[in-house]
């Protein structure tokens, strides 16, 4: 994560000295968001003020600190990790679904001017909050910026080209594309602030985040095709520049306000639910008409091409080899391992391959109870033995230049036999993950319709997990990527061939044990005779499951000759690649199941 300046300041300094810029300049609060200019999940360590002042690290949250008490939000994935990192007597901790913080201001601080920064905010959570009555004040520099003296520097790394290998369309035909679709809703011009979108239309990358290839900046793309870049230009370097065009122009990003101002007049699609306010609230005083509109890019850039789908085959290819030897080395050397070396245990594995460009994030390890905590990182505080007969998580993937990865196997450390209730646990979340792998569905359904399929098998037993069943994924991109979802929560996006997603039910039992099982999918034409377009699923990611969790006696016929035709899979795609101990350890896992022992 970095360096936030941890050991300079305790966190009842900074929190006074926040406190002390409110009073000068008569603000009553201010609101803290996780996420930096880009409004992303993942961010380079300058932009961790959350973390900085209150030790939460999770990637979504928001903190507001009032003069007389501070309140720090997340959703479902960080209850726990919440609890575990902030202290209570300093914070008071909330579910941002159960109390949203607009509607905790407008109830509890009702009279309060609370101020934000319009690079950190989308203007329609802003109006959000001032539709519920909170009266929010646009501050011109960070509050939390003014107070921390060490803030990491801005990234600077070189942004490099992405080959067509790997990317399979030019810029100028994806330019072109977007354009087409700006001309056709009569507009001049796009905002595009999102890094994976400014990554996948100019075919670059870079190493601004860890773990995920961006290089920061942000893209002004007219209708004509013209593109204007906004991007420090160190970060360019002579083959970037050629590689870029002569149609992409440069600009230091502090050239942003002098190009915005030439913009009045014209109709600019700004994406206002996932953009900083600051690009309307300038561009409004500019004059221009802001038409607000999902980024352009975001659907697009999640249908993979046809290279972009052979590449993640080709990655999960390799994963599985990575993750295949993982497993049977933790099989037999698991015990007596911590969190955190068993984490390195599986990047060496994935370093082995050079093709590898490191983790797509950084690898939850959960033993026992840590498992419960949904996105739990283990720390050498946290840190812990992996002991024998308990339940250990590993939520991991690797970036590739072909794709990205990210998976979720739930193992058992034994040696004795896992107890019937885990048992159970374990084989009704499997249930709810084949459910989801086998479903044919119409295509450009929302992702809202299937959520329910993952979770009717925990559901008939009066069980449920707090997450999202499914996420997209990006081409050596992102990891978590727009603009679709399989959860409770409606997207205005639907699911269309070529996106890649996740499918990872789970279920937890706080202070005991998680479960969760994550492959990752390719949506493809269903194949099926019907009367419109339907829509199925590939599986790309090849591990075997867990067979000591498994009780077979809870599955039908065709869910038990699913896991034998996944397994086969594995063993005959992953089982050539591995030393003869490790192929006899897969034989073994893959082996049908109708061969294996009943649970006792």
């Amino acid at each position: 994560m970095g360096n936030f300046g941890f050991t300079q300041m305790t966190y009842i300094e900074r929190l006074a000295a926040l406190r002390g810029e409110l009073a000068h300049e008569n603000l009553d609060g201010v609101l803290i968001p996780r996420g930096d200019d880009h409004l992303s999940e993942y961010v380079p360590a300058c932009a961790e003020r959350l973390a900085w002042i209150s030790g939460f690290t999770g990637s979504a949250g928001m903190a507001v600190v009032l003069k007389d008490r501070a309140l720090i939000w997340s959703d479902g994935r960080y209850v726990l990790q919440l609890a575990e990192q902030t202290d209570g007597a300093l914070w008071q901790r909330l579910h941002l679904t159960d109390a949203p913080p607009a509607k905790y201001l407008a109830e509890n601080a009702p009279a309060a001017r609370i101020g934000y920064d319009p690079w950190l905010m989308a203007q329609d959570t802003v109006d959000r909050f001032t539709q519920d009555g909170v009266t929010m004040i646009a501050v011109g520099e960070n509050l939390i910026d003014r107070i921390w003296h060490d803030r990491p520097a801005a990234p600077l790394d070189p942004a490099m080209p992405h080959g067509l290998d790997f990317s399979g369309e030019t810029t100028e035909s994806k330019r072109d594309r977007i354009a087409a679709i700006l001309r056709a809703d009569k507009l001049d011009t796009a905002i595009i602030t999102d890094p994976a979108s400014l990554a996948w239309l100019l075919n670059i990358r870079g190493t601004d985040v860890d773990c995920t290839p961006f290089a920061l900046g942000f893209v002004v793309l007219h209708a004509d095709g013209t593109t204007d870049l906004f991007m420090a230009p160190e970060k360019l370097p002579p083959n970037t520049r050629a590689w870029l065009g002569n149609h992409v122009a440069i600009h230091d990003r502090a050239a942003l306000t002098r190009v915005l101002a030439q913009f009045g007049g014209k109709r600019v699609r700004v994406d206002t639910a996932g953009s900083a306010a600051w690009f309307s609230q300038t561009l409004r005083a500019a004059g221009a008409t802001i038409v607000p509109g999902s980024d352009p890019c975001a659907e697009p850039r999640a249908r993979k091409n046809t290279v972009e789908q052979n590449g993640a085959r080709a990655a999960h290819a390799m994963d599985g080899v990575a993750l295949c030897r993982f497993l049977h080395w933790f099989a037999s050397n698991g015990i007596g391992q911590t969190e955190i070396s068993v984490g390195e245990k599986l990047q060496e594995f994935r370093a082995l391959n050079p093709l590898c460009r490191g983790d797509s994030f950084p690898a939850i390890t959960g033993a026992g109870e840590h498992g419960a905590v949904i996105h739990y990182h283990a720390t050498p505080d946290s840190n812990r033995d992996v002991r024998a007969n308990e339940v250990f998580l590993i939520d991991s993937g690797g970036q590739y230049f072909a794709g990205t990865t990210d998976v979720t196997r739930t193992l058992w450390t034994g040696p004795n036999v896992a107890p019937a209730i885990l048992q159970d646990r374990f084989t009704l979340v499997l249930k709810g993950h084949i459910a989801i792998a086998t479903l044919v569905f119409p295509d450009n359904c929302a992702g809202v319709r299937i959520d329910a399929f993952a979770r009717a098998s925990l559901w008939q037993a009066g069980l449920d997990y707090d997450h999202g069943t499914g996420h997209g994924v990006g081409s050596y991109l992102s990891v978590h990527e727009g603009p679709v979802s399989i959860s409770p929560h409606l997207r205005p996006a639907g699911i269309r061939a070529g996106m890649i997603l996740s499918n990872e039910p789970g279920y937890y039992l706080p202070g005991a044990y998680g479960i969760r099982l994550e492959n990752l999918l390719l949506t493809q034409p269903a194949g099926i005779t019907s009367e419109k377009p339907f829509l199925g699923f590939e599986i790309l990611t090849l591990a075997p499951f867990e067979r000591s969790l498994i009780d077979v006696s809870l599955l039908t016929p065709a869910e038990q000759a699913w896991i034998d035709r996944y397994h086969a899979r594995v063993l005959a795609d992953i089982g050539p690649h591995l030393p003869a101990d490790e192929q006899a350890w897969l034989t073994t896992a893959c082996a049908p199941l109708h061969h294996s022992e009943q649970p006792a």
